[in-house]
């Protein structure tokens, strides 16, 4: 038996107007361009250029068009096509045109788009394989073993994957089959290729292959203090590798039986090798990221003025063979009544003019709200964005922006995100402004960002022989004002990428 039951539910759904608008947010004005290009080639309704006002003119035809039309030819039209034609038009008719041209007049002549001249280069891999041509290789087989070792070296110069993988890529791909010992002996005459330390397999690697290259240079001439400080440094990789990563220097000192002076050195040899060997090379592989500024903040004697870098979003109107295709079934359908076909046509037409409409009007609201969102940003920070000093940054969290500006705080975390301001002081990240607020001795409130800046000028005045700990440094903070715990002390120091005071220790 078949029970029927009644209840109410409340949902919340989205438009796909909404969620086009959520997605444009999003992205920063560095790709807006080519989501506009995507968008332009998936409907033939919307092209680049200032919109007409002809749109209009065949608004006001197709009013004249059914005043002059009879009433027996009124009732041959069905709802339905009244609804596919008369709905569409009363959208225009409701609708200012004005508004779907989205015309950028925001930066000068002198701004127009250039082409990036882009400089043409071997990569790191080439310049590889033009080093492995002058090697004397018994055969083919060893020179493809050779090309396979260094396409498995990654864009910093190392080697991490294990023979016994290249073996098997040897087998699949060229249907070679090479033994370990093989693959070992090519990739040390791999690694005595420029730049040094090429295919190491790990850092200690890396700094050897480097230092022996060094030595070997200057093997031939008689003893010197270069020679020395090099064979020193040799050993301090080859044999106190951990002992001089944790920066033991005392026990470094002890083992060796030198002074601090020789120590010093030998440290300071080491600290002039390349970690990452390719890292002065083109790769191919790597692509160069661009920052471009949404928003502009200019100094105007005192005054902030605001702009919206909007050089990625060109104009946008209607495609004017869509319009003609619009007028003519507009003629057509008073002489007689459209076929299928036709009705298919024009509902075609109707989705894409909307969606095209849907479009330029997302693109307006999001110009819009990041005005709004920026501006609103600016007012709060007017004092940091004048003097440029970080101690002038208030806390402020994406609810505070919410309230000023009356929008969502999911609207506004999605304009923060990916998103820059240019200002005389730098090119800032949006959601660097974004931050906790600190309580003071004094009870005034300040800003995290504030106690990060004062942490930083800390640790970089600090004597590095004798590096503050977590807790001395909690202790300097208090000093200042700044009631704080040690282990709050110790995330921000990670999040300012600034290493326990072992490893900041100095010579």
């Amino acid at each position: 038996m078949l029970k029927q039951n009644l209840s109410h539910k409340m949902l919340q759904k989205l438009s796909p107007q909404q969620i086009q608008l959520m997605k444009l947010l999003q992205i920063p004005t560095a790709t807006l361009d080519q989501r506009i290009k995507e968008e332009l080639e998936a409907n033939p309704a919307l092209e680049e250029g200032e919109e007409t006002d002809e749109i209009q003119q065949l608004i006001d035809s197709s009013e004249t068009s059914q005043a002059e039309s009879t009433p027996e030819k009124e009732e041959e039209v069905t709802r339905e096509e009244e609804f596919e034609l008369d709905d569409y038009l009363t959208e225009y008719i409701e609708d200012d045109p004005s508004s779907y041209k989205l015309k950028v007049n925001n930066y000068s002549a002198d701004e127009e788009d250039k082409t990036i001249p882009i400089a043409v280069e071997n990569t790191f891999h080439e310049y590889l394989e033009q080093q492995l041509g002058m090697l004397k290789l018994l055969d083919e087989r060893e020179f493809k073993i050779a090309q396979q070792v260094i396409g498995s070296i990654d864009d910093d110069g190392y080697l991490r994957r294990e023979p016994s993988a290249i073996i098997d890529d040897l087998m699949f791909a060229q249907n070679i089959v090479a033994r370990e010992e093989e693959v070992k002996a090519l990739l040390s005459k791999v690694q005595r290729f420029d730049p040094p330390g090429i295919g190491a397999r790990d850092l200690q690697e890396c700094l050897l292959l480097q230092l022996r290259t060094k030595y070997e240079a200057l093997e031939g001439k008689s003893i010197s203090t270069e020679k020395t400080i090099t064979l020193l440094a040799l050993r301090i990789i080859e044999e106190y590798f951990n002992e001089f990563s944790k920066k033991h220097y005392q026990k470094l000192q002890r083992y060796l039986n030198i002074s601090e002076l020789e120590l010093k050195d030998a440290i300071d040899e080491i600290l002039k090798l390349n970690p990452k060997p390719a890292s002065g090379y083109g790769s191919g592989r790597r692509t160069t990221h661009y920052i471009v500024p949404d928003f502009i903040i200019v100094n105007r004697e005192g005054e902030l003025d605001l702009t919206l870098n909007s050089r990625n979003a060109p104009d946008l109107r209607i495609n004017e063979q869509y319009k003609d295709m619009l007028k003519s079934y507009k003629v057509g359908r008073v002489v007689s009544k459209p076929s299928r076909q036709q009705k298919e046509a024009v509902m075609f037409i109707k989705q894409k003019i909307d969606s095209a409409k849907w479009f330029i009007d997302a693109i307006r609201q999001r110009q819009q709200t990041m005005y709004k969102t920026m501006y609103s940003i600016m007012q709060y920070q007017y004092d940091f964005f004048l003097t440029g000093d970080q101690k002038r940054l208030r806390p402020m969290i994406l609810k505070d922006i919410a309230d000023i500006t009356g929008l969502d705080i999911s609207t506004v975390s999605r304009v923060a995100n990916s998103k820059f301001v240019q200002t005389e002081f730098g090119t800032k990240r949006l959601k660097d402004f974004f931050s906790e607020s600190l309580q003071t001795n004094s009870g005034e409130e300040v800003s995290t960002l504030e106690v990060k800046k004062i942490l930083t000028d800390i640790i970089s005045e600090e004597n590095k022989k004798k590096p503050f700990s977590d807790e001395k440094l909690k202790n300097i903070l208090r000093e200042k004002g700044y009631n704080i715990a040690r282990r709050t002390v110790a995330k921000y120091r990670e999040q300012l990428n600034v290493p326990v005071a072992r490893l900041r220790k100095e010579l």
